[in-house]
């Protein structure tokens, strides 16, 4: 049997950002790459960074980085048949239960021991990772030389800076950047569960007497943790995809409902910063290409960045329209008092519908977006 070849030599890296049951359009974009490399290769992508959805992602595929179509079999296989009781309580009991024991929290005493508040509880989300990652497979991964660095970043409630949780081969040193820094550390399942605690959906997670969130929050620079974990190629999976036209009612006297203000401002978390972080490195490259060669050398701490960004060709607020009804009666009728309806209106829906037939169609589109780019992603990854 051939042996598996390691691309510990290689800088790539692949940044998965944030978006919720968006992400399974990644795992779509994967299965393509997936195609272009024989199946006793190992992973194309030695830093995996990852953010929210995309952190468990990233983490699956690095749990296999020693045969990348493994990797990208068990997500697909994960995605595929995904279910939201498999992500967050539905049952009426549970869900009013929630709701109602963060209502008696706020009356609380401030000495008595309280528990996060949220409007769903993700306690399944827990034990589904917990029984398809294994995070031995990681280790040993990572001391065999097919992976150099795994990140996943987080947000510090307490504090309010980016946290980017790594673990890594080598001896990276950590980061200090204003409102941003890497802490290396051994990954683990709660790490996963802070990254993706969406806010106010899901509750956040404590590590070392520190409260976590959605790493998206407070992620100004979304490429600083692969640039600092030593890539130079930096392959990224986004979620913001194009709006379809819309015909607004004329004299329409209704606000925007809970439901929508909420899409705008995960919007806006997930795919804004990302943006600016790009236009921010391509005017870095550009400084640079007008120093001497000499010169640049002697600029340590700046470098040529490649990118590669992959993002989606359908709007997936109007996709997820056709599968609201797979959501369970108690989630809808709780979206609904939020004024989230069967309507494109709200991007909140397309975030936690976290359901096999809408995740499939996520991963067809994804698979057939980044066959339409088969010659440039060969290029970029020298596959």
């Amino acid at each position: 049997m051939p042996h598996k070849k390691a691309y510990i030599g290689s800088n790539n890296a692949l940044l998965l950002t944030g978006g919720g049951a968006r992400a399974a359009y990644q795992v779509g974009v994967l299965q393509a790459i997936a195609s272009f490399i024989p199946r006793n290769h190992g992973t194309p992508f030695p830093i995996l960074c990852g953010t929210s959805a995309g952190a468990i992602n990233s983490t699956a595929l690095a749990c296999y980085a020693s045969c990348f179509h493994l990797g990208v079999k068990k997500l697909e296989y994960i995605w595929k048949n995904l279910s939201v009781e498999r992500i967050y309580h539905t049952r009426a009991d549970r869900v009013a239960g929630n709701i109602f024991t963060g209502f008696l929290a706020s009356f609380q005493a401030d000495y008595a021991n309280k528990f996060p508040r949220s409007l769903l509880d993700n306690l399944p989300l827990k034990d589904l990772l917990g029984n398809v990652l294994d995070f031995n497979r990681l280790d040993k991964n990572v001391l065999n030389g097919y992976l150099r660095a795994l990140s996943i970043t987080a947000s510090n409630y307490t504090t309010g800076d980016s946290i980017t949780f790594y673990q890594s081969a080598e001896q990276i040193q950590p980061w200090f950047r204003a409102k941003r820094r890497g802490e290396p550390c051994q990954l683990s399942i709660d790490h996963l569960m802070a990254s993706a605690a969406i806010p106010i959906v899901f509750p956040s997670v404590k590590i070392r007497n520190q409260h976590y969130g959605d790493g998206s929050i407070h992620q100004l620079s979304p490429m600083s943790p692969p640039i600092h974990l030593g890539a130079e190629r930096i392959f990224i999976i986004g979620v913001e995809q194009p709006k379809e036209p819309l015909h607004p009612l004329e004299n329409n006297p209704h606000p925007p409902t809970v439901g929508t203000i909420a899409g705008h401002m995960l919007d806006s978390i997930f795919t804004d910063t990302l943006q600016s972080d790009l236009e921010r490195l391509h005017r870095i490259n550009d400084t640079l290409a007008l120093i001497d060669e000499e010169k640049r050398k002697q600029q340590e701490n700046l470098k040529h960045i490649d990118t590669f960004v992959l993002n989606p060709s359908h709007d997936f607020n109007a996709i997820a329209t056709d599968y609201y009804y797979d959501l369970p009666m108690t989630i809808r009728l709780l979206m609904r008092s939020a004024g989230v309806k069967n309507t494109p209106e709200s991007s909140l829906l397309s975030y936690i519908l976290f359901d096999k037939h809408f995740c499939r169609h996520l991963i067809k589109i994804g698979f057939e977006d980044a066959l339409e780019k088969e010659t440039e992603i060969r290029s970029f990854l020298s596959i």
